[in-house]
């Protein structure tokens, strides 16, 4: 079973010397994962945490970036963050297929994101 899935932000973080990481790798979140955001005073204050929260916790790899913290996923800028969130719905409630059309002929098919390898 696949579990870490790689992924090319659409405009990339940018680190505190101004290099720009949009290569990473994201994996299936646990149950844990899920569970203990929920707890976290940040998420407590404010339940708009919780993606940051999550996201960081399943972020394995970020271009050169190998932690990826809370912090770091705060930085991102809105697109990146949209990308991020949205990857993660596909993959951890099994939203898997996305609707699409040949540009040659019109025909309109589903694909399935999980088999056409990585993200």
């Amino acid at each position: 079973m696949k579990t870490e899935f790689g992924f090319t932000l659409p405009r990339g973080y940018v680190d505190a010397v101004g290099v720009v990481h949009r290569d990473g790798v994201m994996r299936l979140a646990t149950a844990r994962d899920e569970v203990e955001p929920l707890q976290d005073p940040r998420t407590l204050a404010n339940s708009m945490y919780l993606s940051i929260a999550l996201l960081s916790r399943v972020i394995l790899r970020l271009g050169g970036v190998s932690s990826v913290t809370p912090q770091v996923v705060q930085d991102l800028f809105a697109s990146d963050f949209a990308f991020l969130q949205e990857m993660y719905l596909r993959l951890n409630e099994g939203h898997n297929h996305v609707e699409t059309q040949c540009p040659s002929c019109g025909t309109r098919f589903a694909l399935d994101l999980q088999s056409e390898g990585d993200l």
